[in-house]
């Protein structure tokens, strides 16, 4: 997609390709790629590198105990891995945490609703349903966030954010995103840890809605 104008650091990407990004950041991280010919190819450069540099690497002995087991793992059949692909506004990483359903969405009021793919220790993947013109309170970080447009946009303090752009806010970024008029803003929203409310309202049901 070539209108995205937002995309994901490269020492974020780098993380994600030696596998040492948490669950929800990985998921967000996952999803750009998926939308983005850019971070896309910036990712394979780093996967190439890194297989260079383990082809590189001096070979280990293992003891005889370990590679019994790792010739007994290899003989073991390969469980069937169910396939998903894009679903409408939903790409493909998505669909996986979907089991390949559609959202089922849960009020959190005033028209905005949410999804929650996942949560625990490392944080949390959801998707938000915005109405245009609608602001998300504002709120503060513990770590970061990653907000991934899927359809409409959205716009704060930082700037405008359309169809594939993502957002990445560390614990210097107070906002308050608000939902552009038109169509429905629906985001992927990952955080490391719960937000910063400061107002009062949203900070009492916080722990009913686990944001």
């Amino acid at each position: 997609m070539t209108s995205i104008h937002h995309h994901i650091p490269d020492h974020l990407l780098l993380a994600f390709a030696s596998g040492n990004l948490s669950h929800p950041l990985a998921a967000a991280v996952a999803s750009h790629v998926s939308m983005c010919l850019e971070c896309r190819a910036a990712l394979e450069a780093h996967q190439a590198i890194g297989g260079e540099l383990i082809e590189a690497s001096p070979d280990t002995a293992l003891s005889r105990d370990m590679k019994s087991s790792v010739l007994a793992q290899l003989d073991l059949p390969e469980a069937p891995v169910p396939e998903y692909r894009r679903s409408g506004i939903y790409p493909a990483p998505v669909m996986e945490a979907l089991k390949g359903r559609q959202p089922r969405w849960k009020k959190l009021g005033a028209g905005v609703r949410q999804c929650i793919l996942s949560h625990g220790v490392e944080g949390s993947v959801r998707l938000l349903h915005i109405p245009p013109g609608m602001a998300v309170p504002d709120h503060g970080h513990s770590g970061l966030e990653m907000t991934l447009v899927l359809q409409g946009s959205f716009s704060d303090e930082t700037g405008h954010f359309g169809v594939g752009d993502i957002e990445i806010a560390d614990d210097d970024l107070e906002h308050t995103p608000v939902a552009d008029q038109g169509t429905p803003c629906i985001c992927l929203a990952a955080t490391e840890a719960p937000l910063r409310f400061n107002a009062f309202l949203p900070r009492l049901l916080q722990p009913i809605f686990r944001i």
